[in-house]
């Protein structure tokens, strides 16, 4: 009795063959082909730098994992300011932001102070239990859980 996975195998191969093939086979003759970047588009590809906006670019270290050391105060209402304390947050240019876990996608605002130091205000949200996320250039770092007191 023949084995029922040969089939498949020749099967599969027989398509990835003939499918490939063909795609190579068009590509060669200049017809675009789905997936095949700048092409797919019909827009023209990026050619060279401008060498004044790399200038400006910030350079985020990846390598310098961010850390929540501390939340001051560790409990807070909705308008108040809390100060986060760690370390590797990074520059300014390379701080992306703050979450809080219950407040969901909702706008958070913040002040960057430096590395090590960030201010936030609490939004308008239900009271309870969160913790607080930042984003920097080397990562996301989260809170120990942190109190959201009703207004």
């Amino acid at each position: 009795m023949a084995n029922p996975f040969r089939f498949f195998f020749l099967f599969l191969s027989w398509l990835v063959v003939t499918h490939v093939g063909s795609r190579v086979a068009l590509a060669e003759e200049g017809v675009i082909v789905e997936g095949a970047g700048y092409t797919l588009h019909d827009a023209e590809s990026i050619k060279g730098h401008d060498e004044q906006q790399l200038e400006k670019d910030p350079v985020c270290d990846s390598s310098r994992k961010p850390k929540i050391l501390r939340v001051e105060p560790d409990e807070a209402k909705p308008g108040q300011t809390i100060t986060l304390k760690g370390e590797n947050f990074g520059t300014r240019d390379c701080f992306r932001g703050v979450a809080l876990s219950v407040a969901g996608p909702s706008k958070i605002d913040y002040k960057f102070v430096n590395d090590t130091t960030i201010e936030v205000i609490v939004p308008d949200i239900q009271p309870g239990m969160s913790f607080i996320d930042i984003i920097a250039g080397g990562g996301n770092a989260r809170s120990k859980a942190f109190l959201v007191q009703p207004k």
